[in-house]
């Protein structure tokens, strides 16, 4: 049963919530900044498109072979690739998609059918403004019907296409690959295991991981030396808790209340170092439409509130202890002595405890 103190938390949180309002939200760490690619050197992610194109393995075809396209991979196969420290790609092959892959294919267009001459047989290749076009035109709604309508936008994976490698072009491949891709911060895909359909599509961050929110709202793991608004504690499947039925974002609060605070305290080796740190257990949740399109993973954290319900500033990890810790470019602040809990009486147990017993919320 939750403390007193532990309302008062919640209601703490409720205010610092407003500083992620809109792009981020009570729902979950969306991220609102493009999720571009590497600056194109030929064979690599394009900057603003999310656009790969593909560097083929092996010989080029020859002019007497231009009919033949740079892959034959089709809907429902998984890619991987190498990628050089120029952010060259190499060893372009299809992949077994249960194994380590960088992109799983939802549709295969050949854009020499497309309804105009745009992409004939003189074309050059779409410029990267038009692959953007391009993705919204041909890829998403494919790739949503591909994932029978379960796809978070917000979440992982982000939708992307293919285009063939220069050369191919040149001799009239007009292949391009719909898809899906796990990024980095950068936009470049990562490697990651699974068919999309499958996965928990959540982005969380993990444990013991500090997050800077910027001005626009987008969330940065960052060395927590560096400042930063949160320091992560656990990450939660709430995919068991909530088996039949999409929860409201007031039944997840109930339920990550003590699930977080209980996470606070074990990251901190216990209930003393949380009240001593004087820091906030916080925790994300998922709006349902996020959760019908298959996020189902949210974040504890670790915060500090600001009198009129902002962040505060966090510098240093609070694993270190108060001091190690700086709040807003200050010590946290000192804790009077409290009366023993009642766990170490025998008169009740340690979950009615509050995290933080004397933080009132912010007004």
């Amino acid at each position: 049963m939750a403390s007193s103190g532990l309302t008062r938390t919640s209601a703490a949180r409720a205010f610092m919530v407003a500083a992620l309002a809109g792009s981020v939200g009570v729902g979950s760490y969306g991220f609102v900044a493009e999720r571009a690619g590497q600056p194109d050197t030929g064979a690599t992610t394009q900057a603003q498109t999310g656009t790969t194109v593909a560097e083929t393995s092996g010989n080029q075809p020859s002019a007497s072979e231009s009919a033949m396209t740079f892959t034959t991979a089709d809907q429902g196969s998984c890619l991987t690739w190498t990628v050089g420290p120029d952010g060259a790609i190499s060893g372009f092959e299809q992949a077994d998609c249960e194994g380590e892959h960088r992109f799983e294919v939802s549709l295969r267009e050949d854009l020499g059918t497309y309804p105009t001459s745009e992409f004939g047989p003189d074309a050059p290749m779409p410029s990267q403004t038009r692959q953007a076009q391009l993705r919204e035109e041909l890829c998403g709604a494919a790739t949503i019907r591909y994932l029978d309508g379960r796809y978070d936008p917000t979440g992982r994976y982000s939708i992307a296409p293919i285009l063939p490698p220069a050369a191919a072009w040149e001799k009239g491949d007009r292949t391009m690959l719909c898809g899906l891709q796990e990024t980095d911060r950068s936009g470049a895909p990562i490697l990651t295991t699974g068919r999309v359909a499958d996965q928990d599509q959540a982005r969380v961050f993990e444990p013991g991981q500090c997050v800077a929110v910027d001005q626009t709202n987008s969330l940065t793991v960052v060395d927590c030396a560096e400042p930063h608004q949160m320091e992560i504690t656990s990450k939660v499947s709430l995919a068991s808790v909530f088996p039949d039925h999409t929860p409201a974002v007031e039944e997840q609060d109930a339920h990550l209340g003590d699930v977080c605070t209980a996470a606070a305290q074990d990251y901190l080796g216990g209930e003393e170092n949380l009240y001593q740190i004087t820091l906030q257990p916080f925790w994300t949740t998922q709006k349902p439409a996020a959760w019908d399109g298959g996020s189902r993973s949210v974040n504890c954290a670790l915060v500090s509130s600001r009198p009129e319900g902002q962040f505060a500033e966090l510098s240093g990890t609070a694993l270190g202890g108060r001091e190690q810790l700086l709040i807003d470019g200050a010590p946290p602040a000192e804790r009077p002595e409290r009366r023993p809990l009642r766990s170490e009486t025998g008169a009740g147990g340690a979950g009615e405890a509050a995290p933080a017993p004397d933080a009132e919320a912010p007004q």
